[in-house]
């Protein structure tokens, strides 16, 4: 039962991949690689369920968890093309970043 709920992970990640290859726009990239992510932290658990380990859960949720703040920063970077955009403004004439 869990053999062939893995295959079904596995398919699904292959479909996510061929949108990553398709994807129109940026967004739609990012937010398939996000589900990749996710059904990453799905296949860990299965395999620690198949393998009766289950110290993978703890391997699953900081994989989340670093999934979750990789895609937001990713996000951030693509929309201010900077990662710390708060803190920092730009010459317009010379294009060089001043912290003043």
């Amino acid at each position: 039962m869990f053999a062939i709920c893995l295959i079904v992970l596995l398919v699904s990640v292959i479909i996510l991949l061929w949108r990553v290859y398709l994807g129109p726009t940026l967004y739609d990239r990012v937010i398939a690689v996000n589900s990749i992510g996710t059904l990453a932290v799905l296949i860990i658990g299965v395999v620690g369920f198949l393998t009766e380990r289950p110290d993978f859960l703890d391997i699953a949720l900081l994989y989340a968890l670093i999934n979750f703040i990789g895609t937001i920063a990713v996000l951030k970077f693509f929309r201010y093309k900077m990662v710390d955009a708060g803190q920092t403004i730009t010459n317009q004439k010379s294009g060089v970043y001043d912290d003043g």
